[in-house]
């Protein structure tokens, strides 16, 4: 591997994002490419690696651990889990692997991100190098499959062998996932993009490293980075090119508000110079939060499953809304009640849950420094369940009476012997609504912190080429980038994201050096 300090690009973050641009810029052996990683390598990393370990690795030392802020309709308790490991968030999350539908892509497009249309970004997904298929036989547990065909017999919905082969509004069935069956391995970023080329020499990995401040080179464009190793020795990475930014929806925009990059008022007020007035830098803060609802079962369940949430559930309740579903569930094979517990429902030893969510939640939130010390953590505020026409909330309601209809229907309620949390006793509108938004959890899906937009957009910190407005040299590739939220789990968006703006970037550089 190369060494120095100067490189043709520098990728700051190493995670789903990151992996993506690594492999594909160093395919031109002529391209120098450095990626900083605040984590460790996942090479060999069993805890890693086998994906079923997935839950394990919340609240652990390859979790960053963002605290949210109060939340006066929601639950003010969740740890937002982003992951500190090569390949990131795929190195650490279930690897449910949805392709964004037309209709999310579209709607990109529509807000001014030219280039960005369903009809442009989804043939990028034949370039996916992710072994990315419906959960494998082996792995569908009895209660699962019964949990399918429950769904579809009380609710009318098809049975999807496969959610990726079409566009669907409604339907129930096992995920895909970006995993290897055999051994539950992950097919990561980094399992799929990075450990088949890290002995090219023109790439260079900097691990337990964190980057705390983008700065400028002598001719002011944003391509230099200081960065701290683990070991404290502090030093500064040029990018002759440019600077990718792939840190992530937190440590993105923490990352250019730290370096003077957002809004400017706020950031004088910190005693941060302004290098670049970005008042949507930390704005439009993106998530997709779910609820829970369990029940205890009569003994153990069956011992298989990929990652023990193997299949869900999507419905279109508004078909005024257009062609996408606007409410989905997962059913996990394992309680879920680190947030029930809390309320003061009872552990259960043995038991299943689903989690209604809201695939297009109106409610939007905003991140913020506490302070210039890069050390702090930025405050997290996703104002859940706040949007004034109360469509969230009602969402999590509904979602709550579907799940009962599911249940109360054979062959699955033969399994089920008593509804935990919130309890059969719970039935108006109001106590599901208080119970389901005080239960309510994260799907880890933030977004949208850094979105994309055009030019009439004042909010829009990226333009179409994912460049930072206002700086030269600098671009942002992760979740930040969204303008709203994908209908689905959004991890394969990002890889595609990926795809093309390694398009972008090679095109960008007109293939020599500046």
């Amino acid at each position: 591997m190369g060494d120095g300090t100067e490189f043709d690009y520098v990728i700051v973050g190493g995670g789903t994002a990151g992996c993506v641009l690594a492999a594909r810029l160093t395919e031109d052996p002529d391209c120098r490419v450095c990626v900083v990683e605040g984590g460790p390598s996942d090479v060999g990393d069993e805890k890693i690696l086998r994906l079923r370990n997935w839950i394990n690795l919340l609240d652990s030392e390859y979790d960053y651990g963002y605290t949210t802020e109060e939340q006066p309709r929601g639950n003010s308790h969740i740890l937002h889990s982003r992951a500190r490991v090569l390949g990131g968030c795929s190195s650490h999350n279930t690897l449910i692997s949805f392709l964004p539908l037309p209709e999310d892509m579209d709607e990109w497009a529509a807000l001014g991100c030219t280039g960005w249309d369903a009809a442009t970004v989804l043939p990028y997904r034949d370039r996916l190098q992710n072994n990315i298929v419906p959960v494998a036989e082996k792995d569908r547990n009895p209660i699962a499959k019964d949990f399918v065909t429950a769904a579809s017999a009380s609710l009318g919905v098809p049975v999807v062998d496969d959610f990726n082969a079409r566009p669907f509004a409604d339907g129930v069935g096992f995920f895909s996932l970006a995993y290897e069956p055999e051994e539950n391995k992950r097919s990561s970023a980094s399992v799929a993009y990075l450990h088949p080329v890290m002995d090219r020499p023109n790439l260079t990995l900097k691990l337990e490293t964190w980057a705390h401040e983008v700065v400028p080179d002598g001719d002011g464009r944003m391509t230099c980075v200081r960065v701290r190793a683990a070991d404290g020795t502090e030093s500064t990475l040029r990018a002759q090119r440019e600077l990718l930014l792939c840190a992530g929806a937190i440590d993105t925009p923490r990352l250019l508000m730290l370096s003077g990059i957002g809004p400017a008022d706020r950031l004088r007020e910190l005693g941060i110079e302004v290098r670049a007035d970005l008042p949507g830098v930390g704005e439009n803060l993106l998530d997709h939060p779910e609820s829970v609802i369990i029940w205890e079962t009569d003994g153990p369940l069956p011992p298989n499953s990929a990652m023990d949430s193997d299949a869900g559930l999507f419905l279109r309740r508004d078909p005024a809304g257009g062609p996408r579903p606007d409410l989905m569930f997962h059913f996990y094979q394992v309680p879920f009640s680190v947030n029930t517990e809390r309320l003061g429902y009872p552990p259960v030893e043995h038991g299943v849950c689903m989690t209604p969510n809201v695939p297009r939640a109106r409610s939007v939130g905003r991140m913020w420094l506490r302070s210039a010390d890069p050390a702090e953590k930025p405050a997290l505020d996703f104002r859940y369940f706040t949007d004034p026409e109360g469509h969230d909330e009602k969402t999590i309601v509904d979602g709550l009476k579907v799940a009962r209809e599911v249940a109360a229907t054979p062959p699955l309620r033969d399994w089920l012997k008593r509804e935990v949390s919130p309890g059969p006793d719970v039935t108006s509108d109001e106590a599901l609504s208080e119970y389901g938004r005080r239960a309510a959890h994260t799907v880890y899906h933030p977004a949208g912190t850094c979105k994309m937009g055009g030019d009439g957009d004042p909010m829009a910190v990226l333009d179409p080429q994912l460049r930072v407005r206002g700086t030269d040299g600098l671009r942002v590739v992760d979740a930040s980038l969204f303008p709203t939220m994908p209908t689905i789990n959004p991890m394969v968006t990002v890889l595609l994201a990926a795809e093309r703006a390694a398009d972008l970037i090679r095109v960008g550089a007109g293939g020599g050096r500046h």
